[in-house]
């Protein structure tokens, strides 16, 4: 399996010479051109490294750094930006990047850079995102969208599979509202929040079997996913 690189650029001409180039170099390569379908995708497939530009329409690279981090503490992320003053880089940092590349920059120090980020952590192509969750009395398959109870089964779509998998990836503390829309939908407005709340009532609902778990509405902020030992 080939490492799997995130690419999010805006710029379409310059993010498909930076995809060719990775790819030549034997990486898998997903390119995404606006930060809210790069957090969608991200959510949605393994990947072992984020390139993000920071000026992008719907959610900015630091943004979109931001919300990984609370979802992957370990993942190296690189900034490819215009900025090059020390506040930009500053804040590229606190948002959770690992370096830090300013345009316009050749194709040799993007490999140098990309290649000295993987050596930083101890990457095991094998390993795979964890596919099954222990819920309670419930069995989760995240892969095949498939909650189990002794009782009853339940097949799940695939967005109440994804609601339900980032909220067990985060049991027993609080999901932001933004991180659901944006990691599920890709977007974060009125009328897809509305269809988060009517999945978050069918996922409590197929849920009840077992007394022990429920997920609460911390008012104003966003859901948990409780269970009691």
């Amino acid at each position: 399996m080939k490492i799997r690189i995130l690419l999010v650029e805006d710029d379409t001409s310059l993010g498909f010479i930076i995809s060719d180039q990775l790819k030549s170099d034997g990486y898998h390569v997903t390119l995404c051109t606006d930060g809210a379908d790069g957090f969608k995708r991200f959510n949605e497939e393994q990947f072992h490294m984020c390139i993000f530009d920071v000026m992008m329409p719907k959610k900015d690279g630091f943004v979109l750094a931001s919300d990984i981090r609370k979802m992957n503490t370990e993942i190296p992320i690189l900034f490819l930006t215009a900025k090059s003053n020390d506040a930009d880089k500053i804040q590229g940092f606190k948002s959770g990047g690992d370096d830090y590349l300013t345009k316009p920059f050749n194709v040799e120090e993007l490999q140098l850079r990309v290649a000295a980020l993987l050596r930083r952590v101890d990457i095991n192509i094998g390993t795979k995102d964890q596919s099954v969750y222990n819920i309670g009395a419930y069995t989760f398959d995240t892969i095949n969208f498939h909650l189990k109870h002794p009782e009853i089964e339940k097949g799940l779509t695939k967005k109440e599979a994804q609601i339900l998998k980032i909220l067990c990836k985060f049991m027993n503390q609080v999901v932001a509202r933004d991180i659901l829309l944006t990691g599920v939908w890709g977007q974060d407005d009125y009328f897809v929040g509305r269809s988060l709340d009517v999945f978050i009532t069918k996922l409590r609902k197929y849920l009840k079997a077992d007394e022990n778990i429920q997920i609460s509405n911390v008012h104003g902020v966003g859901f948990k996913l409780e269970v009691q030992a």
